[in-house]
């Protein structure tokens, strides 16, 4: 349950004009009053002898027990108050009393006798209005300070007792909310969101991994939103405006929206924060250009990201506030640019983890840039890696990446449940839904491919790969082999062997790396870790099929690698080898 109130006007009567009439898109339906502050007030919505008028001169009567210049220019006190989607539809009796609450809480009619008087209007089964004249019965002012706490504190006691959908209390950080006004007029021009929102993630995903004003100023242009930049005297640039090209007002003029107000964190001087910490130079050109398979290629960028976001997880658990701030601020980056340039399969779900994940971005425990840079880092060259193909070692990859984010934003949620931050707890946790279903769709290729090696491997090289999984990991072995990524397992152990590897040792590792009870499956996350930390090709299908007699394991406690992921070795080194 949601009350929000609205800014304070000056005509009680136009605004009971609006709330019982048919509304802007005539969605306004039998409206009627449900209480008032003395339970007999007129009507007009279903008496037929009440006018608007009548009901609009009872609640501003209070008004002429001041002179003229004693009485507030902004007198009309408005809230509504409204339930959840998944809320059953609520009696009259009901809402009156939550009405009545809602004034008692806020300070309008704290009970006394003598309170502000108000009426409390439903023109639709999900919510209600109330208008309230802000002078007491005794002439004095209300004490209505903080009233939309006291209200919002009031919903979370109604929503227990009623057995409704429960909200999770807010800090004062999330970004605001868009007006009823934009939602209408967003519905009218057939937008899914509203130009705040369509700026607020333009915005978002233009300044992750971007490291000056230029830089910044120019994605915005590129990513063809208007702007307006806001300067001293001096000439030092202080703030930013940002308007959608067709988003027009009535005088046919673009609407701008400072950064500010699209959300806390992305006014100039906070996104200024963001590289403030940065210390690395700009890439250079033949870096910017260089080609996708090499280190700057979409594959290359992702690699280089799960093992920053692997770092990163290890930061949320065990390091300090201000620092797990920042790396949780900077994964929202990460996200940011992985939905920006992956491939169409997985976009969506990405897309939709990062728009969850954005209020769990920030809190009161106010980041500390520049531990985080490497996250942020990871989401520049995942900028300038370019979008991603579906399959190969794009696809295989963005799995790769895709299972380490999960559990960074999972430790995410955990952080943050600890700090109490409820909001962003839950956010976390749909983001991180999101990202479960992204994993589902971007590993089902690789991993299938990888499951039919497995497959195929000899009897004797699985039994051996059973004999070592149980003496490396005894406590997880049961339920390895009980999974379907088993065999994805079996051969990425075989493929690692077979390249120079202690698998033993490789094993051991990766399962130390945290802990494993938070995965779907362990395999899983054990055959990326392997891959990742061996420089194994993500994806295995242009790879011969694993030899089960060539290699023999490296002495135990080493993990030789060749000097290139997936290349063969050079003469000198093959000569050493057959000596």
């Amino acid at each position: 349950m949601i009350p929000q109130i609205h800014k304070q006007g000056g005509h009680t009567l136009g605004l009971l004009y609006y709330l019982y009439g048919k509304g802007t898109h005539e969605e306004h339906v039998d409206p009627h009053l449900v209480a008032s502050f003395d339970g007999m007030s007129p009507d007009p919505g279903r008496d037929t002898t009440a006018t608007k008028k009548d009901l609009g001169q009872l609640l501003d009567q209070p008004l002429h027990l001041l002179t003229a210049g004693q009485r507030p220019d902004k007198h009309v006190w408005h809230c509504s108050v409204r339930a959840a989607p998944d809320d059953p539809t609520l009696t009259d009796e009901q809402w009156a009393e939550i009405a009545r609450r809602i004034v008692a809480a806020t300070g309008i009619d704290p009970g006394d006798g003598a309170g502000c008087r108000w009426a409390a209007m439903r023109h639709a089964d999900d919510h209600i209005h109330i208008v309230a004249t802000l002078v007491r019965e005794d002439g004095r002012r209300p004490d209505h300070h903080r009233s939309g706490k006291r209200a919002q504190a009031e919903a979370r006691l109604i929503e227990k007792e009623l057995g409704l959908h429960q909200v999770a209390p807010g800090d004062g950080t999330a970004a605001r909310r868009p007006t009823s006004a934009e939602r209408h007029k967003a519905e009218r021009q057939g937008r899914e969101r509203t130009a705040r929102e369509e700026l607020r993630e333009t915005v978002r995903r233009v300044v992750a991994g971007a490291r000056s004003d230029e830089e910044f100023f120019d994605r915005l242009a590129a990513a063809g939103l208007l702007i307006r930049k806001r300067a001293a005297p001096s000439g030092d640039l202080l703030g930013y405006k940002v308007a959608l090209p067709d988003d027009l007002n009535k005088d046919g003029e673009p609407v701008f929206y400072p950064g500010a107000r699209l959300a806390p964190d992305l006014s100039l001087p906070r996104i200024r924060e963001r590289w403030s910490g940065d210390t690395q130079n700009d890439p250079t050109p033949q870096q910017e250009d260089a080609v996708r398979t090499g280190p700057g290629s979409p594959a290359a960028a992702r690699r280089s990201t799960a093992s920053a976001v692997g770092q990163a997880v290890l930061v949320v658990e065990h390091g300090q506030d201000p620092v797990a701030s920042a790396h949780i601020a900077a994964a929202g980056e990460v996200l940011d640019a992985l939905a920006k340039t992956s491939a169409a399969h997985t976009r969506r779900e990405l897309r939709d983890a990062a728009t969850a994940f954005e209020r769990a971005s920030r809190s009161h425990i106010r980041a500390v840039r520049g531990h985080d840079r490497a996250l942020r880092q990871a989401a520049r060259d995942l900028i300038h890696g370019g979008p991603a193909l579906g399959r190969g070692e794009d696809g295989a990859t963005t799995a790769m990446a895709i299972d380490m984010l999960f559990f960074l934003i999972t430790a995410a949620a955990h952080w943050h449940a600890r700090k109490g931050h409820a909001q962003q707890a839950e956010a976390a946790t749909r983001a991180a839904e999101h990202l479960r279903t992204a994993y589902q769709a971007a590993s089902a290729q690789p991993l299938g491919e990888l499951y039919q090696r497995g497959r195929r491997l000899s009897r004797p090289m699985l039994q051996r790969q059973t004999l070592l999984l149980s003496e490396t990991l005894p406590e997880l072995a049961e339920q390895i082999l009980a999974e379907p990524g088993w065999y994805a397992l079996a051969a990425t152990v075989a493929e690692a062997e077979a390249t120079g590897h202690d698998p033993a040792a490789l094993l051991s590792e990766v399962a130390e790396h945290r802990e494993l009870g938070t995965a779907d499956s362990v395999s899983d996350v054990l055959v990326w870790r392997m891959r990742r930390t061996a420089d194994l090709p993500a994806d295995a299908s242009h790879l011969p099929e694993t030899s089960t007699t060539g290699n023999r394991p490296a002495p135990r406690g080493t993990t030789a690698k060749p000097s290139a992921p997936g290349m063969q070795p050079s003469g000198e080194e093959a000569s050493r080898k057959n000596r």
